[in-house]
């Protein structure tokens, strides 16, 4: 329900977005966007007008088997402010005439978008020659191996280079979508959007694609999984290798052996993960001062997290509250 809808300015140009669609496109690749972009336009009336088009016209199925009606084929379109070319198992096989089409078709628009792995489909137009770009962090070896002039970004949620944008996999769009809502129209509009959609406004298009759970693979041996967990449950615990190692069963050198050959990582990097991520959750979630924060998640003072704040995401530990957390108070300094 939107209810009160907060009124914005109605802006001087309206930009057509079009979103291409194809069997086995991902539905969220095509609803995030559209979502972000059509809350926009409610509050800002004329800002965008959404377009859908499949080659011919025809409705076409999802990945989970949703069917969706386009607007109209991709041969009567004309050239749109934004193109957003999405992903889904399609792109695995694309039908010729799509990369013909997007290849003839995707230079004559101004800003050219992909979600997930729709970075491959727009690889094929040679746009993304020379340019940086990311996809889901499954496929960044893939559009590497296929397209090497392409300057692929492992980590980002999603990358700008010029008027070609990538984003990562699925929800990632939501954050590119937000991202160019915020250049086209202004912060306070797309922070109204993003609070009604229920999303924080915005991770840092540097922001690794996954948390430090997802990033290590899980140990194979119980005594490291335990770890591993214990880590992840006690940040501002004693996490040196000696204190793991001793809580492993094992002697220094073999844990940081063990460790690093069965998760990918050594523990100081998995800690710093952790740490990194447990600071984040709690500046998104809490008011608690940025001393308070470097305390409860290990860091010990402030300098020190804002040190790998910088280091790892680009922004303070006060920045980054302040993206997510607009209203929230800053106590200390960042």
């Amino acid at each position: 329900m939107d209810g009160h809808m907060e009124r914005h300015e109605v802006p001087r140009e309206q930009r057509e977005v079009l979103i291409v669609l194809f069997d086995g496109v991902q539905g969220l690749d095509v609803s995030g966007p559209i979502e972000v972009f059509h809350a926009a336009a409610q509050r800002a009336p004329g800002a965008y007008r959404i377009r859908t088009a499949s080659l011919d016209g025809a409705p076409i199925r999802t990945t989970s088997g949703l069917t969706l009606v386009p607007d109209g084929s991709l041969a009567d379109a004309a050239p749109p402010h934004t193109l957003v070319v999405p992903g889904g198992q399609g792109t695995r096989d694309p039908d010729p005439r799509l990369i013909d089409w997007l290849r003839g078709n995707a230079h004559r628009a101004r800003r050219k978008v992909s979600v997930c792995s729709g970075a491959l489909l727009l690889a094929e137009t040679g746009l993304l020659d020379g340019r940086r770009a990311t996809t889901h962090w499954l496929l960044c070896d893939t559009l590497a191996e296929r397209f090497p002039t392409v300057r692929v970004e492992p980590d980002p949620i999603y990358v700008r280079d010029g008027d070609v944008s990538s984003s990562a996999g699925v929800t990632a769009g939501i954050d590119l979508a937000l991202a160019l809502v915020e250049e086209d129209l202004g912060r306070d509009l797309a922070l109204t959007v993003a609070r009604h959609l229920v999303v924080f406004l915005r991770r840092p298009g540097n922001q690794t694609q996954f948390s430090a759970q997802l990033a290590a693979q899980t140990a194979q041996r119980r005594p490291l999984r335990d770890v591993q967990q214990w880590i992840t449950e006690n940040p501002a615990a004693d996490l040196s290798v000696d204190a793991l190692a001793s809580r492993a069963g094992l002697s220094p050198r073999h844990f940081a052996r063990a460790f690093r050959d069965e998760t990918g990582m050594t523990p100081g990097r998995f800690v710093d993960r952790v740490r990194l991520e447990a600071a984040r959750r709690c500046l998104e979630d809490s008011a608690d001062g940025i001393e308070q924060v470097s305390r409860r998640c290990g860091y010990g003072t402030p300098e020190a997290m804002r040190r790998a704040f910088l280091r790892v995401l680009g922004a303070s530990p006060a920045e980054y509250r302040r993206r997510f957390r607009p209203s929230a108070p800053c106590p200390a300094a960042g």
